[in-house]
């Protein structure tokens, strides 16, 4: 039943809305002689039904009249969930820490279940997953109804543990811990078993002010967005491409309901098939999680370095993309310290791949402090990982003897406590292939003999401590407690499903002679109280080691 408070609420609200009489003309104070029809009555609801048509209720007879003796009609005000509070006002709603986040998924209110466990986020087990448990899911994230309960890593995989199996709610909880679950073993479950959802999410209307024209097919074109014009009319207008990149790209895409960005594009010349000539928007900086371009930063005036249509942003959308995760426990167990000798280190330093103070060296005599670890990048997404330049365009490194394909594809970052970069080093894509695969997947991609590059779906790529540039130069560095920091793909060249994934953390220590890394991990997979601590442990409190 609803609470006394709830109900008053209800009837005040109702006693301030005036009765409608269908089909007759008559002046407001004569439909509020008249007697209203009602439905229904009676309504108990504990609150949280999927639907109203699951609570109790009693049904008024056809052609029969009800008069709701003590009652009016009933009245509902709505309250926007969290990814919607912001749509309705500049005014930021107090963050409410969730225990349950949705990965993986391109439209708002679907993707992998996360639930968070000892300040851990982790996976839930599809065992006996069904839409009851889906739409209690649904519910705590402000969404309504499960639409769809999702098995077999339908939305990806996740790399962490897993904290729920067999999972078994009425459809009444309120949170997704409140239901009776089972503990997990390594034994009977799996990523490959990771659940995912789909909710009824409330129709915003955002695809009816975005278009895109001239493309091949559906799937791409010039970027058009309808705007208020100073007559009360509203008109369509092109995009500024400067500074458009994927994350905005992410956004335009989603808001059309084409799914992920596959390229954003800063000039499109060779889609000009539209009489749509005027600028309305520029300087766009998206985080790539809105729900439409409206909600991203932009200029309060227009001011665009390349004016005209042919420089106006585009989009290839595509329903799928990949994932890209670093396996955290192996950069854990593998860090070493190697001095280096500088006539090894030849090739290194054509390509960058040692810090400024090499160039003042004594070559080839003396050495190079070298922090070496060994990486594994896993793809975890619904699409295969290509380099965003086309083999025409690698680039040949007679010295190494490989090509390069992407400019940048991880940044190795050594930082104080205060956040600030000691240290660096970074790895061109010279060799993206599968090294290794999950069961029953096969490799695709192999670098030898001018090759493909890529890592398919449920494979990954391994570099390992031994190769050249796989390190950071700490020549320079002091003793003291610094983090490690690795990115992928941080320039966000090739589009992925989830960008916040791609960076992992460790706690280090060096004593001079010594390296230790402890609590590596990605840097979405703990808590925001957790991740706190770990930037402010004890240790760092006093960088350097007397």
């Amino acid at each position: 039943m609803q609470s006394a408070v709830g109900m008053r609420r209800i009837k005040k609200r109702a006693e301030q809305i005036k009765p409608k009489v269908i089909g007759s003309s008559v002046s407001r104070k004569q439909a509020a002689q008249q007697q209203v029809y009602y439905r229904i009555h009676s309504v108990a609801c504990t609150g949280n039904e999927a639907h109203l048509s699951v609570c109790s209720m009693e049904f008024i007879k056809p052609n029969a009249s009800f008069p709701c003796m003590g009652g009016k009609p009933a009245a509902v005000s709505c309250v926007p969930g969290p990814q919607f509070s912001q749509v309705y006002g500049k005014k930021k709603r107090p963050k409410v820490t969730s225990t349950v986040r949705l990965k993986g998924g391109w439209r708002i209110g679907e993707g992998r279940v996360e639930v968070l466990k000892n300040n851990e986020w982790g996976t839930v087990c599809d065992d006996r997953w069904n839409v009851q448990s889906a739409s209690v899911v649904c519910r705590e994230l402000g969404f309504g109804s499960a639409k769809e309960a999702l098995t077999g890593a339908r939305m990806g995989q996740g790399m962490g543990p897993i904290h729920m199996n067999e999972v078994l709610c009425s459809g009444q909880e309120k949170s997704l811990w409140n239901c009776p679950y089972k503990n997990i073993t390594s034994e009977n479950c799996h990523h490959a078993e990771d659940a995912a959802i789909r909710c009824n999410v409330p129709y915003m209307g955002f695809e009816k002010t975005i278009r895109i024209t001239g493309g091949r097919t559906r799937f791409e074109g010039r970027v058009e967005v309808l705007t208020p014009q100073g007559n009360g009319t509203e008109d369509w207008g092109v995009i500024c491409g400067d500074g458009w990149s994927t994350r905005e790209a992410m956004v335009a895409c989603r808001q059309l309901g084409l799914g992920y960005a596959n390229t954003g594009l800063q000039e499109t010349w060779y889609w000009d098939s539209s009489n749509v000539t005027e600028m309305v928007m520029s300087g766009l900086k998206c985080t790539g999680d809105e729900m439409s371009l409206s909600h991203c930063q932009r200029h309060k005036s227009i001011n665009c370095k390349r004016a005209g249509t042919r420089f106006s942003a585009g989009v290839i959308c595509s329903e799928t993309a990949s994932d890209l995760i670093l396996h955290a426990p192996l950069v854990e167990q593998t860090v070493y310290i190697e001095d280096r000798p500088l006539h090894m280190l030849y090739c290194a330093a054509e390509e960058d791949c040692l810090s400024k103070s090499a160039a003042k060296a004594n070559w080839p005599y003396g050495h190079r402090r070298l922090l070496r670890f060994s990486s594994q990048i896993h793809n975890i997404g619904r699409a295969d990982f290509r380099p965003k330049a086309g083999r025409h365009s690698w680039v040949w490194h007679e010295c190494h003897r490989h090509y390069h394909s992407m400019d940048i594809f991880t940044h190795y970052d050594l930082l104080s406590v205060n956040g600030t970069k000691v240290a660096d080093g970074h790895k061109a894509s010279f060799c993206l292939e599968d090294t290794d695969c999950q069961e029953g997947i096969s490799k695709r991609y192999e670098c030898a003999n001018f090759g493909e590059q890529g890592i398919t779906v449920g494979c990954w790529d391994l570099y390992r401590h031994d190769i050249d540039c796989q390190w950071i130069d700490i020549t320079d560095v002091k003793p003291g407690n610094y983090i490690l920091q690795v990115v992928i793909n941080p320039n966000f060249e090739v589009a992925e499903s989830d960008f916040t994934n791609n960076a992992m953390k460790c706690n280090c220590k060096y004593d001079g002679h010594r390296i230790w890394l402890h609590k590596c991990h990605l840097g979405d997979a703990f808590s925001e109280e957790a991740e706190k601590r770990f930037e402010q442990y004890p240790g760092q409190l006093n960088n350097q080691i007397s």
